[in-house]
């Protein structure tokens, strides 16, 4: 009877999302806004063989990618980063950390993008007001946040929706592209470029490949996780890259590298190129919704991350708690809104940007890390997705993205590591002064 009353009283997440929905959810989340801002500077680095540096970037998230196929079959939880570092190192400051440089980038990241989104939007009805433009990122947060209370499966289908919308626009640049196929070489560097700028913009073009790892923190909503999770992540990942690819062969055949390194609005300059200006207006809308696509799956992981830990007594129990109605952490919903609506009024965040890379590369390093502790540590536990090749215990797909992701670090600039450091600090303070809320010490 108490066991009936207990769930009663702690209604669980419900498993709603297919094999289908989680895709399109990982490839929505990585096409997001980045490659509709990004692609202009990477073209500017790297001119006609960009195409090159994306499928380099594309394997370096695919060494991660793979020991999150591993760890998400094995524990398929929310707060899936910070449940992998407890598993394997049961040190709780490590893995509250790593969840707080999560939660830390999810909110700063949503945040810079809404700005993205209101700025497009302020253009499009020509009033770049400031004003104007925080206002209309406070609606997007107000409205997604509450797609984000009402249910995942909602959350999903808009996420859908938004995907399609996205999608649709870089393939209307590759179909734009093929008359123009061709017609230049695409080993052409730009003037005074080496082969060695390839691999310089492959941490530039790693944060448009950013988001395939936050699949493993919807698990609790996802119908046969130890199945469908590790898929999911696969198939995001190389359908991304193709879409990525031939976006980037395409832009170069239509413009010089030189006009669309110099345009503010990358793809929007192309189609207008082909299209006219009609063309232009219609890239535009659909970066519309690719930033507010990624700004609802940003502030959904935040929630889950919020949930995850708390229901783990890592953060105060109340972030744990979920509707009965619509089986959503409601105050973990609402404290991620508020959260990502103050740093609105900084008006220009986008210095965070690199720092929200920093933080994800250590994240990364951590997981890949994680996988290899547990091989050693726990040979027992089943794995539905195991990686290969190995070498006795040790799987070297995750020994590469240790060291692949390690050596990204130290592409960043000083300011970055300092803005890293400053968040790291602020979570050993938080975990500190909240020891009276929360365990912090793991349950053997």
């Amino acid at each position: 009877m108490n066991s009936l009353e207990e769930v009663k009283e702690r209604p669980k997440l419900k498993r709603r999302i297919s094999l289908f929905g989680v895709t399109v959810y990982g490839v929505g989340n990585v096409l997001g806004a980045g490659i509709y801002a990004l692609i202009g500077e990477v073209v500017g680095i790297t001119g006609n063989i960009s195409w090159l540096a994306f499928i380099l970037a594309s394997v370096t998230g695919a060494l991660t990618g793979l020991s999150y196929a591993e760890l998400s079959a094995m524990f398929p939880k929310s707060a899936a980063e910070f449940v992998y570092t407890e598993e394997a190192f049961k040190i709780r400051l490590l893995s509250f950390l790593l969840g707080w440089i999560i939660i830390f980038s999810g909110i700063l990241s949503a945040a810079t993008v809404a700005l993205g989104f209101a700025g497009y939007l302020a253009d499009l009805i020509g009033i770049p007001s400031v004003i104007l433009v925080v206002i209309f990122a406070i609606l997007l947060i107000l409205i997604l946040s509450v797609v984000n209370f009402i249910g995942i499966r909602a959350s999903t289908w808009t996420n859908i929706l938004f995907t399609l919308i996205e999608a649709s626009g870089l393939i209307l640049i590759i179909i734009i592209g093929i008359p123009f196929l061709g017609t230049i070489n695409y080993f052409v560097l730009p003037i005074g470029g080496s082969f060695g700028a390839i691999f310089s913009a492959v941490a530039l073009i790693f944060f448009a490949y950013i988001g395939f790892e936050d699949i493993a923190n919807i698990a609790e909503e996802v119908k046969e996780p130890a199945r469908n999770l590790p898929r999911a992540i696969i198939y995001s990942i190389i359908i991304t890259t193709i879409l990525y690819c031939l976006t980037a062969i395409s832009v170069v055949s239509i413009l010089p590298y030189s006009v669309i390194s110099s345009s503010q609005a990358p793809l929007s300059s192309v189609a207008t190129a082909v299209l006219g200006p009609v063309g232009g207006i219609i890239m535009s809308f659909i970066a519309l919704f690719a930033t507010a696509n990624t700004v609802l799956i940003m502030m959904i992981v935040t929630s889950r991350m919020m949930y995850g830990m708390a229901r783990d007594k890592a953060l105060p129990e109340g972030l744990s708690k979920v509707s009965p109605k619509f089986r959503t952490p409601a105050l973990a919903v609402l404290v991620t809104m508020i959260l990502t609506i103050i740093p609105l009024f900084l008006g220009d965040i986008s210095i965070i940007a690199n720092a929200t890379v920093f933080g994800v590369l250590i994240n990364f390093f951590l997981v890949n890390l994680s996988l290899i502790v547990l091989r050693k540590k726990k040979p027992e536990v089943e794995r539905p997705f195991k990686l290969k090749p190995n070498i006795s215990w040790l799987p070297i797909v995750a020994l590469l993205g240790c060291i692949v992701c390690f050596g990204l670090l130290f592409t960043f600039d000083l300011l970055t590591i300092i803005i890293q450091v400053i968040i790291v600090l602020c979570g050993i303070v938080v975990f500190y002064a909240m020891k009276s809320k929360i365990e912090t010490k793991i349950r053997k």
